[in-house]
């Protein structure tokens, strides 16, 4: 993709760790700021509102940096694959998920993401695999599984919210792996906007066919905060910053980074709203903590 300023190699490690760092934290706070909003706002308009007003404001933000907003003729078909796998099919399949089960636990599903994307990645991209990468993948799948704990037996009693989960994971690895399989032209900016536009358009049908506008009339001041929230930093920020990391590194590498989004998203739970924290989540944590240092260990050539 093209970018207003050149970077050298030795730089854009160092941004992708900044970026991955700023995910982290976002979008693990972002867990329980959506079941916030979910409270009072339906999935279908919720996911609406997040979509048109995010791509809105970063083809805005595009257009004010002077990137053509123009979608080239070739790159349109995998544009339309890339929207409904990493838009359609992550907001819809997490945010049905999200009103199934806890805020911690639906983000420890949906980032099954790493071992998903690692495993495309290497089928559909070829790439390399180093040992340490797989050590790391499996120790932070570990750390995950640790923090269901007990939950895995009502996962399998009452599987719907982990289905839910599963699909948006699922739905986001490939689009990741497909990001990287496609040659684009488009600015980072651009690119993320039209995602967030094109792969919302079946979200904004469904919206007007199931659940009614007036839905969103009313909301506490809570729900309004935690909307912003999720408005300029999920959406605006974070997913420049992701689409940019997946730039940078390979899809194995972006993916595994993901891990320590579900741990933090865990311990905000606690903090936002009363879940339960304990001996679990905290071997859970030093687990994906050992995994992300391992995973980020340049193999030799």
């Amino acid at each position: 993709m093209e970018e207003s300023q050149k970077r050298t190699s030795e730089d854009l490690p160092k941004l992708g760790f900044i970026l991955l760092g700023s995910l982290s934290l976002f979008w693990g706070f972002n867990w329980p700021i959506m079941k916030i909003a979910l409270q009072e706002i339906p999935p279908w308009t919720f996911r609406t509102l997040c979509l048109f007003l995010g791509g809105m404001g970063t083809l805005s933000l595009a257009r004010i940096n002077h990137f053509s907003l123009a979608i080239p003729p070739k790159e349109f078909q995998p544009l339309i694959w890339v929207s409904l796998l990493n838009i359609t099919g992550w907001h819809l399949f997490s945010a049905f998920g999200l009103i199934h089960m806890d805020a911690g636990r639906a983000a420890i599903v949906a980032f099954t993401m790493p071992m998903w994307a690692s495993l495309l990645g290497s089928l559909i991209l070829k790439e390399r695999f180093p040992l340490s990468h797989l050590i790391g993948l499996c120790l932070g799948i570990i750390g995950l599984l640790i923090l269901m704990g007990q939950d895995i037996y009502v996962l399998g009693s009452a599987p719907l919210g982990a289905l839910f989960m599963l699909g948006a994971a699922i739905s986001w690895a490939t689009g990741t792996v497909f990001i990287k399989y496609y040659r684009w032209t488009m600015a980072t900016l651009v690119f993320t906007g039209w995602q967030l536009i094109l792969g919302g358009i079946p979200v904004i049908i469904g919206a007007i066919i199931v659940e009614p506008i007036h839905t969103i009339l009313g909301v506490s001041w809570q729900c309004a905060f935690a909307f912003m929230y999720i408005l300029f930093l999920p959406m605006l920020f974070c997913y420049w910053a992701w689409i940019k990391v997946v730039e940078l590194f390979p899809a194995r590498i972006a993916s595994i980074g993901t891990l320590l989004i579900p741990i933090i998203g865990v311990f905000s739970s606690v903090l936002m709203l009363g879940e339960r924290i304990g001996l679990q989540e905290i071997s859970a944590l030093i687990l994906v903590l050992i995994a992300l240092g391992i995973s980020m260990i340049r193999p030799k050539v």
